[in-house]
């Protein structure tokens, strides 16, 4: 449907469709219509002859009589290049258009263009294309056939229409319902593509293994939100189509039940769970050997020897080492912290495994919240399942605090230190900068450590971070760190965190950071050092402990731009939709495309 010609055109201008294109709104209109009333200061068309030309060396001087109203104008022409002055013949008539501006009855339009066609109200585009390359573009692909073919509503094709080639006045700012029209075309193409993209393989086996006997023995009750993902990925996994599902939790959601549930539904057959960290692998292999005794489970790290016999356990749990290695054939494939991991290496994992086309079932899990918005258009692509409860609820204190409250927060973490829990201290930095305003981790050290016993002290950076996160847990006070410690090791006695220049990490971050405190239902603190005289930002953080709300407020944040230009913001995949803001619009587009799925 798109000319060969204008392919590149597309290219330049980032859209691959006419429904994409139909979304690049125009940042203004032209009123070439004749003008009935004359409106001081606006930009209008005359229907005018030309009675009079003056020269002098600085400009000249046109009369105009304008016939819509019946009025003598006078236009002015600073400095005019002869082809200019062509447009001007007396006693020809022609179509004008400037701005007028009058004083005493005496009315001037400054430099006035000719122009040929009148009559329309003209869109401006502002891209990388020339305007009137753009405008040829519009006029060659936006109509109702095209929209039409590409499978929009007709509702959605007038307004969209309507934005392109208005036939009555448009203001400065595109209306509520044309905003909606272009979120929807937008949302629209998007998920229409992902859903080409998802692929279906038929998966090596059935998996029908039972987890609610185990459920009921467990010293705690599963949360709905747990048991829901459990029953889904069940539903899945039964499927002679490969499942492909992303389990997504808010910090300490309790994921790893759902991991354990899964790991039980894929027997009699194996069980592959690849982790990011050694750290976390090994919290995952202690999760199993203590609520699944009757499981045969193995950790595979980098030092686990190659002669060990995988085929002889039912639940493999190992860091990026599985990737070289040798795996038996298995029925399930997971992956923790899937964020963590390139997508080649989750393919190579899937693929390793992989027989013809025929595929392992696939779950990834996350402990990074996204907007509920975001999760319904990710559905196009691949299922999801949220969790947004924990298990109990979390008490934890979170203040924003400045220098003057230095002294106050010494207390506190003595007073903490004294109940033997464990402090951590979050720097910006490692070494110092003059870029920053705040105190880097070698710079700050030297007073923690002459202060307090068992400071410990670990960065992105260190090989070692690892080995100093697991001394830390069994006999450290206080641990020095960049964000390195945003998701993995479980630390169940740390219920103070101090975040150090918190106004410039995002609001998901402070989350996961914050999360690390209060695991074992301690009471927790949380506090976030800053040199700003006020936050916007950090204040409604106080306020909010869900990590799905949170994940909005972010975008809230970070987005901004022109309405009517729609710009596509840094990060963000959309002009026109907001994660935060347009549940609704989603469940609309996924019930126009999936009238059964909402």
């Amino acid at each position: 449907m798109i000319e060969q010609k204008d392919l590149d055109r597309f290219k330049r201008l980032g859209v691959h469709s006419i429904t994409a294109l139909s979304t690049i709104a125009p940042v203004s209109y032209e009123d070439k219509r004749i003008a009935a009333k004359m409106q001081v200061d606006k930009m209008q068309v005359i229907d005018a002859t030309v009675e009079q030309v003056s020269h002098s060396p600085k400009r000249t001087l046109i009369t105009l009589f304008a016939h819509n109203f019946n009025h003598r104008i006078e236009a002015v022409l600073f400095q005019p290049k002869p082809y200019m002055l062509r447009h001007f013949v007396i006693g020809e008539q022609s179509f004008f258009y400037g701005k007028i501006s009058c004083n005493s009855g005496h009315c001037q339009m400054m430099h006035p263009l000719k122009i040929d066609h009148v009559g329309t109200i003209v869109p401006k585009y502002k891209t990388v294309l020339r305007t009137d390359v753009m405008r040829r573009l519009i006029e060659r692909y936006i109509n109702r056939d095209n929209l039409k073919a590409e499978g929009l509503p007709d509702a959605v094709i007038d307004i969209l229409l309507s934005i392109h080639f208005p036939n009555q006045e448009q203001g400065d700012r595109l209306s509520p319902r044309q905003l909606q029209a272009l979120k929807f075309a937008e949302l629209y193409d998007y998920m229409k593509v992902l859903g080409k993209k998802r692929r279906y393989f038929p998966s090596l086996y059935k998996l029908e293994g039972e987890w609610r006997d185990w459920a009921a023995t467990l010293p705690f009750t599963l949360t709905h939100e747990q048991t829901a993902a459990i029953e889904a990925v069940e539903n899945d996994l039964k499927e002679d189509v490969a499942a492909k599902r992303m389990i997504v939790g808010d910090v300490g959601a309790g994921k790893t039940m759902v991991i354990l549930a899964s790991a039980l539904i894929a027997q009699p057959h194996r069980a592959i769970l690849m982790a990011p960290t050694t750290i976390l692998a090994n919290q995952l292999f202690e999760e199993a050997q203590k609520h699944l005794p009757n499981l045969n489970s193995v950790l595979v790290q980098n030092s686990t020897k190659k002669s060990l016999d995988l085929s002889q356990y039912n639940f493999i749990i190992g860091t990026h080492a599985l990737l070289y290695r040798e795996l038996p054939e298995s029925g399930l494939i997971m992956i923790d912290e899937q964020h963590r991991f390139g997508t080649g290496q989750r393919k190579l994992l899937e693929n390793l495994i992989s027989s013809h086309d025929r595929r392992p079932h696939f779950l990834q899990f996350s402990a990074t919240p996204i907007p509920r918005t975001q999760a319904m258009i990710d559905s196009a692509h691949i299922d999801v399942s949220l969790i947004t409860q924990t298990p109990f609820e979390k008490e934890i204190t979170t203040s924003v605090i400045r220098k003057n409250d230095f002294t106050d927060l010494l207390k506190k973490i003595e007073d903490e230190l004294g109940k033997r829990h464990q402090v951590l201290i979050i720097y910006p930095l490692v070494e110092q900068s003059e870029a920053l305003d705040y105190q880097s981790i070698e710079e700050a050290r030297g007073y923690w450590e002459k202060r307090f016993k068992e400071v410990y002290v670990t960065h992105g950076k260190d090989r070692n971070k690892e080995e100093v996160l697991l001394k830390f847990r069994e006999q450290g006070n206080i641990l020095l760190a960049t964000t390195v410690v945003e998701v993995g090791i479980s630390l169940p006695r740390l219920t103070t965190i101090i975040i150090v220049g918190a106004e410039r990490l995002g609001l998901s971050t402070l989350h996961q950071l914050r999360g690390r405190v209060s695991r074992n239902g301690l009471t927790g603190y949380c506090y976030l050092y800053t040199n700003q005289a006020k936050s916007e930002r950090l204040d409604a953080f106080v306020n909010t402990d869900n990590g799905f709300d949170i994940a909005a407020l972010d975008l809230k944040f970070r987005k901004s731009g022109d309405l009517l230009a729609g710009k596509i913001q840094s990060g963000d995949k959309f002009r026109w939709v907001d994660m935060g803001e347009d549940e609704a619009i989603v469940k609309k587009v996924i019930k126009y495309l999936n009238p059964d799925k909402v």
